[in-house]
């Protein structure tokens, strides 16, 4: 960079945008909270499962009371981080491997995924501005908590929230709101204050010289060389089979699959994990020891200090690895992927040359051999591809320091980057769809790269944000949109229908109610609150007016000796009846059978009010119009697998012919109950083929309905397949439904790394 001289007002400067950009954010800041105040009210309106319906009103509740603490402690943490700030001292090895307090992580993941997805729309104002300011300063680096740092200021919106007595569940219900709002305006803060500095002159001269340099890449030493400065003396080579411990060269031999054992073959949940848990084992012999289940901590004291040093510093892959076209998406060429895994191969060669021991040169070589194994995986789009790279150092440093990764199959890094290829494995590369998981994946890569000290857990936090992404993102074609949200209403329709029914048999179970009215309570009323409750909420007016008419029905139908009683039925008979036809009309019950409905109805009362009928008491009475207001809260979860389901009810709701949805509700025979939790536990993203009406499909699994019932695959010409659990599971078992995937990402590149290690040990330790 060409450095100006800076003017001579330049702290004054500095600080006056510094304070400009802390009022425009503190105006946001005002600007937000009704937007979250009305975000909060849709949710309480809307249907949804009765412990969300909860989280959802306490949401609110808590919301009335600190929202202004909220705002208010956000302006003040602002308007502190305007005071001067000390640079902050680099960081020691040990420093960098203390532990840091979950929530401060959790903090700092959420503000960074709000930063960064601020930076998608206003990159070049955000950096023209931190250029700007650090021209002012003399060309000296900004200070890591400076509060033009997008992380920096948004971290504090995100701390105050919970500072402020409000939970981080009800966060999760307005982070697209608050998103949306300080995007548009912090883009729009982050230009005036160029503006501000332009007007002031403040024009720093860059040089865009690219700083990385080819000839340099191709004069890098092998993998495997001396590094530049060392002595062949200070590490002596032996024979690495001498020092490979040999019962982990003996098992790589005789163990399953690395001589090929008929992958192709289909298999069942339990014999894929005991041959993925049986691998694992594999490694832990291997690697010494250590990493088996119940192993003495003595065999591997962590992590040696001058290696993990290394490893902070090594840089990151270089930028010029990616071709930006002008106006078009980022891309990778096939020839940058290979300048990649030369760049990866190098690093892993000097990590060795630091490493301590021979466990840790075993740990580095195997993470280098297990990415080189993803980075070939030519059915992953060479984009992702590129991204799955700036992996392998952030997951080598997990590796050497936490024991887990190569003993548990659960493992956060393994699962997160198994789920993520899971899901690249089958879409169109040049795709729109691909385009906005590839940016997914880069925004999880650049969090993970920025928080390498938090061991698993940015991994746990990352894996919980991508799930959420494939919730939405999987679904956005219309037609996917639409049968989602005609399944979402029919199984908490059916669901709901169910759960009233038992509801209503228990409360009546001991109250002296006529068979006619109970029949008429269990097989109309029940499904009556259900449709309602769907289409309008719980707690809607009418839903609420359908529930006390049953209340009312059981009065009116109990013994009436008491003149004031009589009249008081007969003065309310005709809204009642008239309620109890618009109930019916609903569910679209024909008028020929309400009248039948009526007609009972109508019998039972005059019995009642001649007394034919037994008293109810009014404390009864009383009990039971509660009880049924917030019927919700007491129903469970405990749901049937099996609902009601078919093409023709499917058709009926969405209101035309599906005929680009498939409805499987036959076939498969009956499945175990291995099955049942394979099915159950199917991960968002993955791709299966399927085999309907003897026809093969490649199909994504797209969605899961709330309650877990329902499950829609969909393929890539838009149509889609809707199939309940015990159905799926039968399917699973008879191999009609097959993942394309034999074994996961990870599993895979495990393996194919112990075949190149059985094939060549010198390179373990070399």
């Amino acid at each position: 960079m060409v450095i100006a001289p800076a003017p001579k007002n330049a702290a004054q400067l500095a600080a006056k945008v510094r304070h400009l950009l802390v009022e425009q954010a503190s105006a946001a800041m005002t600007s937000v909270l009704p937007l979250v105040q009305e975000r909060l009210s849709t949710l309480m309106n809307e249907a949804a499962p009765s412990r969300e319906m909860q989280v959802r009103r306490d949401a609110w509740m808590a919301y009335q009371r600190f929202k202004e603490r909220w705002r208010d402690g956000t302006v003040q943490a602002w308007q502190t981080g305007l005071l001067p700030t000390s640079k902050s001292a680099p960081l020691s090895v040990a420093s960098a491997l203390e532990l840091v307090g979950t929530e401060a992580v959790e903090n700092k993941i959420t503000a960074s995924r709000l930063a960064l997805d601020l930076m998608e729309k206003a990159a070049q104002d955000v950096n023209s501005l931190r250029k700007r300011l650090k021209f002012l300063n003399r060309d000296q680096e900004l200070s890591a908590r400076d509060i033009v740092h997008p992380e920096v200021l948004l971290l504090q919106l995100v701390e105050q929230w919970e500072a402020s007595g409000l939970s981080r569940e009800s966060w999760q219900l307005v982070t697209a709101v608050v998103q949306r709002h300080f995007n548009e305006h912090l883009q729009k803060t982050y230009a005036l204050c160029n503006a501000e500095l332009v007007a002031q002159g403040v024009l720093p001269v860059v040089d865009f010289t690219p700083k990385f340099n080819p000839s340099q890449a191709s004069q890098t030493s092998a993998p495997g060389a001396t590094a530049p400065g060392q002595s062949a003396k200070a590490h002596p080579r032996r024979r690495a089979e001498d020092r490979v411990p040999q019962a982990g060269m003996e098992g790589l031999q005789n163990f399953p699959g690395m001589a090929g054992d008929g992958g192709g073959a289909r298999r069942g949940p339990e014999r894929r994990q005991g041959r993925a848990q049986g691998l694992l084992e594999q490694v832990g012999r291997l690697l010494g020891g250590f990493f088996q289940s119940g192993s003495a901590q003595g065999h591997y004291a962590g992590p040696s200090a001058p290696l993990m040093s290394a490893l902070a510093q090594q840089p990151r892959l270089s930028e010029a690895s990616y071709v930006v076209p002008a106006g078009g998406p980022q891309l990778a060429h096939p020839v940058v992927l290979e300048r990649v895994v030369k760049e990866l191969r190098q690093q892993s060669a000097d990590l060795k040359g630091q490493a301590q021991n021979d466990n840790e040169k075993a740990i580095i070589e195997l993470v280098a051999l297990m990415f080189q194994s993803i980075l070939q995986e030519d059915r992953i789009p060479t984009g992702v591809r590129v991204w799955f790279a700036r992996l392998q150092m952030p997951v080598l440093r997990i590796a050497l320091a936490e024991p887990d990764f190569f003993n548990k199959l659960d493992h956060p890094a393994r699962k997160l980057i198994d789920h993520m290829g899971s899901c690249v494995m089958g879409f169109d590369a040049s795709g729109i769809s691909s385009a906005a998981m590839e940016t997914e994946i880069k925004r999880i890569v650049q969090v993970i790269e920025q928080y390498p000290e938090t061991g698993d857990r940015v991994y746990r936090r990352v894996y919980e944000e991508f799930q959420t992404f494939l919730k939405q993102h999987l679904t956005q074609k219309p037609v996917n949109q639409k049968v989602q949200g005609v399944a979402e209403q029919l199984e908490q329709k059916e669901t709901l229908t169910i759960q009233y029914t038992i509801e209503l048999r228990d409360l009546l179970k001991d109250m002296p109610v006529r068979d006619e009215i109970r029949e008429f309570l269990y097989k109309v009323w029940a499904e009556v609150l259900a449709v309602s409750a769907v289409r309008q909420g719980s707690q809607h007016a009418e839903t609420l007016l359908f529930k006390k008419t049953a209340t009312d029905l059981i009065w009116a139908a109990s013994a009436k000796p008491n003149r004031a009683d009589r009249a008081r039925v007969i003065a309310n008979l005709p809204d009642l009846l008239q309620c109890l036809r618009n109930g019916m009309g609903l569910m679209g019950v024909q008028r020929s059978a309400q009248d039948a409905h009526i007609k009972i109805i109508s019998d039972t009362l005059a019995d009642a009010f001649m007394s034919k009928t037994e008293a109810i008491a009014d404390d009864q009475i009383q009990a039971l119009a509660a009880r049924l207001a917030n019927l919700e809260d007491y129903i469970s979860d405990d749901n049937p697998e099996e609902l009601p389901l078919d093409s023709q009810s499917i058709e009926e709701l969405l209101g035309i012919e599906a005929t680009a949805l498939d409805v499987l509700s036959s076939g498969g025979g009956t499945a175990s109950p291995a099955m049942l939790e394979w099915a159950r536990e199917i991960t968002l993203g993955a791709w299966f083929t399927l085999d309907h009406n003897n026809q093969i499909a490649q199909v994504q699994y797209v969605w899961r309905s709330p309650l877990g019932h329902l499950h829609l695959f969909a393929n890539n010409l838009g149509h889609s397949y809707l199939i309940q659990t015990a159905r799926l599971a039968a399917y699973l078992h008879a191999g009609l439904i097959s993942p394309n995937e034999e074994e996961p990402l990870m599993m895979r590149a495990t393996r194919d790394a112990l075949g190149k290690i059985q094939a060549n040990p010198e390179r373990l330790l070399a």
